[in-house]
């Protein structure tokens, strides 16, 4: 047992890991990186404001100038939030998605409400608006009105305000002391506030009141007993018992806020919020270059807070503004995504299935210690030319990143972050038919420091450009369609390998080291078919090189492995498919699943990603370790972009459909002769249950946990790098409290000790 001085340290010692342990999540735990810069409603509840983004939700204490956010990753059921509405109290926020799926947030808690998205009922399920009504939720959709039980969490109730009785499209609900108004494709609808059977659709009246429009209405609001609705692109009120058309214009939502009517406008080339009373009298139009699609307004004291859904949540106050929302990317990424000087770089453009532009201006997302930060238009006016950046390369020598734009030709950021643009007048060419085109759609940097390029269409479609800034052209000997060529890996022999996309396959060259001279250079063309390469398609899709040297290769038919690249230009050199064992059968690895990306870890074990998912296969293929799907983890959608690990922490980046998300695997790269071996979280405070971590060993070193005495607890392997332990000793039971030793093997075969790790029960 630990004495009181060492308890006192312990807890000390404990502190400042729970700061470092913010950083990274725990092994087998995941986090996201999702965009929270398209806001899509704000409301107040306190001191807090309340966002809704697509991407999830978050909570903004303007005291403490903190946050608080949910997503899929932490507690939320699904990605595409659609609105949101919170009870009077401030206490639950309900979350309805695009799927009509819902979701309760009730304060530390969320519990999910399915019955809309499960219903077999026929019809368009969208929600275009949620309200609290006392104890009720009402959602506002395509269906009619549907009335969620919070407590007893299923529908209770479905009202259908039509003339027939059939589905009807609401749009905006409002209830009053006396009625319940409807924005419906009819019209304006009301029904009594306490009506007894309002799923009869006689109960609903349609407003016609002198000067009221017919057509469909899209908002409904009240401010000082005064009937707001909006009628195709116009305003009315309803005053002194007749309506009145106020303006026209584009509104995009409409709130009452302090007292005042909010009207978030959007008007060729200027967007407003307009703040009005109770008799149609403008107080004030709120303008700012910041405000781009504003969707919704709250007043709190002096500052107008709005939901913005290009520039997210804005608080403006005396005529400035603050971009207000979570770290995180601006976007999605559909690009590269690589580990660079420990940092993360993900490239956010994309090329569609054709490989033609999808004009993305998202730039690139750089993950460091102080969090994510944007490389685009939007801060570096010098990259207004540079849409759909897809490709990355870094240069460890110079600490350049280079980006590939799918048209705009060679970005380099240098490691002071200056910007230099490579394009006319350098060794890129124009895309064969395409003028002013200049298509870099795959890099990599040689030992020797040299860029190598790939320039999709262009007569000569690889590039070198040397250290010295000399540019050297080549000619693929081998014909294929569109002159079509990506990612470039090059191996420890130097050799260079070149994914061919369109069906093309996979080229490989040998330049001898003088890529000046290309009399002397070597090429083979890896295709599908024995004796061709024996690849398992032509439509290569990825290429990663492990940690045996061993060069493995996705495409549209599953995984195959080139063993022989000491001399691929052999004959006999060709690609086979490992054979996995999967309960009691066993068949090729993906069989006909499209691999679009493979990483490998610290272990040499291989993330790969499909359409259908991540998988985590052993280091030769025969074996599957674990396979994430978004129904089975928190993954946020079973398209899979791109995979990187973080080697030293093995924590692995995924980049989906819906965004990018880590999770925290078990193994690292290791030391070439253990270094600082780090235990995590050390000491181990009480009432932990997870993985302790043990960082910077040998590679695949034998561990073992042993009483100050000598007496063995616990003996694992390394994976790569890294051990994992439960905090149990070898019968199953939970250690007590106290110093552990951890010793390891080194590449002699001698046990030494190399770290201590406390526990604290």
């Amino acid at each position: 047992m630990v004495n009181l001085r060492s308890l006192i340290i312990l807890s000390l010692s404990m502190h400042v890991c729970s700061l470092h342990a913010q950083e990274l999540p725990p092994i087998g735990a995941w986090r996201e990186h999702l965009p929270f810069n398209n806001a899509l409603q704000v409301a107040m509840a306190g001191n807090e404001v309340l966002c809704a983004t697509p991407y999830g939700f978050f909570r903004y204490d303007t005291q403490e100038a903190s946050f608080d956010r949910l997503t899929k990753i932490n507690g939320l059921s699904e990605l595409r939030v659609r609105k949101m509405a919170c009870e009077s109290t401030g206490k639950r926020i309900v979350l309805v998605y695009e799927n009509g799926n819902v979701d309760l947030i009730d304060g530390n808690r969320v519990r999910n409400i399915p019955d809309l998205m499960l219903s077999s009922v026929p019809g368009d399920k969208t929600c275009h608006h949620v309200a609290w009504q006392g104890n009720e939720i009402m959602l506002a959709t395509g269906l009619g009105i549907v009335v969620l039980n919070p407590d007893r969490r299923e529908v209770k109730d479905t009202w259908r305000p039509s003339t027939t009785g059939g589905n009807i499209a609401v749009y905006d609900l409002l209830r009053t002391s006396d009625s319940i108004f409807a924005a419906t494709a009819e019209g304006l609808k009301a029904a009594p506030a306490n009506g007894v059977n309002l799923a009869d659709h006689r109960q609903w009246r349609t407003v016609g009141a002198p000067g009221f429009p017919s057509g469909a209405v899209r908002f409904v609001d009240l401010i000082d007993q005064t009937l707001v609705a909006v009628v195709r692109d116009t305003l009315h009120m309803r005053i002194d018992g007749r309506w009145t058309s106020v303006f026209t214009g584009s509104v995009l939502g409409l709130d009452v806020s302090g007292g005042q009517l909010l009207i978030c406008l959007q008007r060729p080339g200027k967007n407003y919020v307009i703040r009005m009373d109770a008799r149609g009298q403008i107080r004030g139009i709120i303008e700012h270059p910041d405000l781009s699609l504003p969707r919704q307004a709250v007043i709190q004291g002096n500052s107008l807070w709005v939901a913005d859904q290009n520039n997210g949540l804005l608080r403006i106050s005396e005529g400035r503004s603050s971009r207000i929302f979570p770290n995180s990317p601006i976007n999605t990424a559909a690009g590269d995504i690589m580990v660079f000087e420990d940092q993360v770089w993900a490239a956010a453009g994309a090329v569609n299935d054709a490989w033609n532009y999808t004009y993305n201006p998202n730039g690139l997302y750089r993950l460091t210690d102080a969090g994510w930060s944007n490389i685009n238009l939007y801060v570096r006016s010098v990259l207004d030319s540079l849409l759909d950046l897809v490709a990355l390369a870094g240069d460890p020598v110079s600490g350049s990143v280079f980006a590939g734009s799918f048209g705009g030709g060679l970005v380099e950021i240098t490691s002071n972050n200056d910007i230099r643009i490579f394009k006319q007048g350098t060794g890129l060419q124009e895309t064969v038919g395409d003028r002013g085109s200049f298509r870099v759609s795959g890099l990599a940097v040689d030992k020797e420091g040299t860029l190598w390029i790939s320039n999709y269409g262009a007569p000569q479609n690889l590039v070198a450009r040397k250290k010295d800034g000399k540019w050297i052209r080549f000619t693929i000997p081998f014909l294929h369609t569109e002159n079509a060529v990506s990612q470039i890996l090059i191996d420890e022999f130097g050799y260079k390998w070149i994914v061919a996309p369109k069906g093309n396959g996979l080229f490989c060259l040998d330049d001898r080291g003088t890529p000046d001279n290309p009399s002397d250079d070597r090429w083979r063309f890896f295709r599908q078919g024995v004796g061709q390469g024996n690849l398992p398609s032509s439509t290569v899709q990825c290429i990663a090189l492990d940690r045996d040297g061993f060069l493995w290769v996705g495409t549209s038919k599953g995984v195959c492995i080139i063993q022989c690249l000491e001399d691929p230009f052999s004959a006999a050199c060709e690609a086979f498919q490992p054979v996995v064992q999967l309960d009691r059968f066993a068949g090729y690895l993906f069989g006909d699943e499209e691999v679009r990306t493979i990483a490998v870890d610290g272990a040499n074990r291989k993330w790969i990603g499909t359409r259908n998912g991540v998988w985590l296969v052993g280091m030769d293929g025969s074996r599957i370790i674990h396979r994430f799907t978004e129904r089975n983890s928190p993954l946020l959608n079973d398209l899979v972009h791109r995979i990187a690990v973080v080697p030293l922490t093995g924590e692995v980046f995924i980049s989906t459909f819906d965004g990018i998300c880590s999770f925290r695997g078990t193994a690292t790269t290791s030391e070439a002769t253990a270094g600082k071996v780090v235990v995590f979280p050390n000491p181990v405070p009480p009432g932990y249950s997870g993985t302790i971590a043990i960082r910077g060993l040998m590679q695949d070193g034998i561990v073992k946990i042993t009483e100050p005495d000598g007496r063995l607890v616990h003996q694992t392997r390394a994976l790569g790098g890294q051990a994992v332990w439960n905090g149990l000793n070898y019968r199953g039971e939970r250690v007590a409290s106290g110093a552990y030793l951890v010793i390891a093997t080194d590449d002699t075969g001698r046990e030494r000790l190399v770290t201590k790790v406390f526990i604290v029960r």
